[in-house]
Parts: structure tokens; sequence; C-alpha cells
């Protein structure tokens, strides 16, 4: 939950045939990018297929407080009028993110290297979430930051008088940490160096590129090298967002585990770095299959058509490549738990500090609607049923947008249906979810106000 709304419990009984077409969302993590490097341009960014989900929103506000004009135009379409690298101004009000991980921590490094003070906050689950991880390496460009302790929400970060540039290897596989340095690197001279060692999401890189940016990506013994030249000045740009992965994954998956059902879900986002799911299911035997493949605005995109999939075997998910997946790994789970077999998810302890403990909250779930799972620190065994899950059971969302859309897809499928306790947490990524699913034929209602 974002805070937005009181609590709302809501059930999904098994139903039957899903059919017909699900125009997910924009893709969150590219819109929260398209913000944010609007507002770093010089002129106006127009930006069409804009998620609105409370995440996003939240960004939306927060670049207007440092500065911006950003303006919604309908549609899904958005313009910003940016400031430039290194124009943001001081806000005078406290920047709330609401429940974004992603939104607060691109934002801290796109501020931390311009001489302001800023304070962050958000929701009772984002504040619980560590920020250490990317206050550590914004101290190296001459950043400060007070906040409790591993850096957790509300947190002030004074940004850099005379910023330098870093050279920095992400001690653990995010996006999130390593967009933040690269963000903050923008404003310092010099280069900037990250490396990782495991290839995670890379649209901060291209879309750098996209707006200018001079950056170069190296593949060596040592891991992946982004070299990025700081302080340039970038071009404002026109951006069509991508339907996104991470929401496409729960019409997917019901259509997978429903019997009889048929769902085609077009324009989606197949960035190498993010389409890991979809290959997992297709070597579990999904009936899944890549229409149209195209590319639109320097992302490989594909129309997804989905069939109902009784024979999927468990499988064993290559650990490294949980950094393109590592979202959906809730909503495998679910899928895991129809299958024939046992699927092994391991590598996945980055589920552990998500907006919930995800391995925790899933397992949990699972085991009360009669699945066997085995957990450890990092990682996570599902034991399929053969098509036949009890269900019936309540589970607790954790103020978590995937567990609560994990759980009621899950419900679909279940002999007894299931239900949450929340489903306010949904809108944060996903504001259309209960009446894109109930068009498919899906049996979802609130059962609260």
């Amino acid at each position: 939950m974002s805070g937005h709304g009181a609590v709302i419990p809501m059930t999904s009984q098994k139903c039957g045939a899903l059919t017909g077409q699900a125009d997910v969302p924009g893709d969150k993590s590219i819109s929260h990018r398209a913000l944010i490097l609007g507002a770093l341009s010089v002129g106006e960014t127009r930006i069409q297929g804009l998620l609105e989900g409370d995440d996003v929103l939240d960004t939306a506000k927060a670049m207007q407080v440092f500065g911006a004009e950003v303006i919604k135009h309908g549609g899904g379409a958005w313009s910003v009028h940016g400031v430039g690298v290194g124009g943001f101004s001081e806000p005078d009000c406290i920047i709330n993110c609401g429940n974004s991980g992603t939104g607060v921590r691109l934002i801290m490094g796109a501020m931390a290297t311009s001489p302001i003070v800023a304070t962050f906050t958000g929701d009772q689950s984002l504040n619980k979430r560590p920020m250490a991880r990317v206050t550590d390496p914004l101290a190296l460009f001459g950043a400060q930051s007070y906040g409790r302790s591993e850096g957790r929400l509300p947190l002030t970060i004074m940004g850099a008088n005379e910023a330098v540039p870093v050279h920095y290897k992400v001690p653990v596989p995010s996006a999130q940490v390593k967009s933040a340095v690269l963000l903050a690197g923008l404003n310092a001279p010099g280069q900037t160096v990250v490396i990782e060692k495991e290839t995670t999401r890379d649209h901060t890189e291209r879309m750098l590129v996209g707006f200018g940016a001079e950056l170069s990506v190296e593949d060596n013994a040592k891991g992946r090298i982004i070299t990025l030249t700081g302080q340039p000045e970038l071009r404002p740009q026109d951006i069509i967002v991508p339907r996104d992965p991470s929401s496409a994954a729960f019409p997917i998956c019901a259509a997978l585990i429903v019997e009889g059902s048929d769902v085609l879900v077009p324009n989606i986002g197949l960035n190498p770095t993010r389409a890991g799911l979809f290959y997992t299911l297709q070597e579990m035997g999904a009936d899944l299959e890549f229409e149209n493949m195209r590319e639109e605005g320097g992302e490989p995109v594909a129309d997804l058509h989905a069939k109902y999939s009784p024979n999927m075997k468990g499988i064993e998910v290559p650990p490294e490549r949980a950094a393109s997946m590592i979202d959906e790994y809730p909503i495998l789970s679910v899928v895991a738990s129809f299958a024939h077999g046992v699927t092994r998810m391991h590598g996945v302890k980055e589920l552990r500090v998500k907006e919930s403990d995800r391995i925790e909250a899933m397992a949990t779930g699972l085991r009360a609607a009669g699945v066997t799972v085995e957990d450890g620190p990092d990682w996570w065994h599902v034991h399929g049923l053969q098509g036949y899950v009890p269900g019936g059971t309540t589970a607790a969302t954790h103020l978590d947008h995937r567990i609560a859309m994990s759980f009621l897809i899950l419900g679909l499928g279940a002999e007894n249906g299931m239900s949450i306790d929340d489903g306010v947490p949904v809108a944060t990524s996903f504001p259309i979810f209960e009446p894109l699913m109930e068009q498919l034929g899906a049996s979802i209602f609130r059962t609260g106000a």
C-alpha cells in the first residue's frame, strides 16, 4: 500500500477460460527513468504510454518539486520541461516516494551531486527498506546522508558541493544501485565507472545514450564495465514507453493455469535484462509464443500469446537468470504450484529485501493454500501439485503489490479460490489490474471497503 487508501480485502475464485486481449500498462522502470532524465534535460521531453500508477506519479511529483515542469495531457501522454544536469532546485517540502524503491533510489542519485538538500520518506513498507546500499556509493561523490539505521527512511541527503567522479563495483546485483550511481555521475566531472558482476536491467544505460550522454559498456573478465562521462547537456526526447513485462506476467500466468484459456498480451517490452520469466515458462513447457517481434524506441518488443498449459514441469531456474526476473519470482511460484515436479529457485536473496520479504510472504501463503515449499536465505523450492491446488485461505500481502496480485492469480486456478488481506498495494504498479482481469473472464472481487 502506498498510503493512498484504506485496506481493501479481496477474493478470487476458480473461473472458466480466460480469453481475449490484455492491454497492460506501460513499463514502470522505463516510466520512472523517462521522467527523471526528462527533468535533467534542457527542453521538452514528450512521453507516450507512461504508467500512471502511484509509484510513477510520485516520481512525477518529485520532479516538479525539484523544479521541472511536468504536465499530464491525458491518455498516457505527458511532457517534461527539464532544468538540465545540475539544474535541480532545492525542494521546499519532503519528497514522499510512497511505495517505490526504484523511484526513491533513482531520485537520490539524480540529486546527490547538486549542492542542495532534500528529505525523503515513503509509506510503511518503503520506510523499512535498506537505503545504505545507495547512500554508501553516493557518499563517494561527496554527498552526505542522515537517516535511521541502515539508511532507512525518513532520510535527508546533502548533495555534494564539489562532486567527484567515482569508480564503483556494485556489491549485489541491483539495477537501482547501478542507476543511482550513474545518475549521480551525470553531474560529476570526468568519468564515473560502474562495474557489475552480473548484468541487471539496462534501461538506464539505454536511455542515457538516447538522451545524448557519452556512455560505453564493456564486458570482460571483471564483469560488465559501464563508463559515463559527466556533465553532458542532455537532449530532450520523444519516448514511447513499451508495456510492462512485469505486469504482463499476471495475465500470462493466469492463462497458463486456468483451463481452456487463450490470452494475447500485445506490445510487451522484451529487454533481455527483463525477460527471464518468459524463457523460464517456456522451459517449463508453457504454451507461450512471442509474436510480431520488433524494436521500438531502442527496446525489443513482441506480442505474447499464452494458452492453458496443463503439462508444465518443474525446473531448476538458472541462478544467473535471477536479475532478469527478480520481480517475477512470486508469480512464477504460483505457476510452479500447478506444475508437475519441483521448481527450484536459487540466487534470489534480493527477494528478502524487496517491498516485503517475498520469499517468506509467498512461502507462507502457498503453504496455507496446500503447497509444499522449502526455503533458505537465498533459495526456495516449490513442489507442484499437478494442477490441483486447494487454496481456500487468506494470504497476507505485507503492503506488497506483487504478492497481492500473485495470490489473486492463484485463486483463479485453485479449487477453493484465494483471498488477500489488502488489495490496495496493486495500484502502485498495475492500477487497471481488476478491470483488465475481469474483462478476460476472471472472478476477482472486493470483499471489504
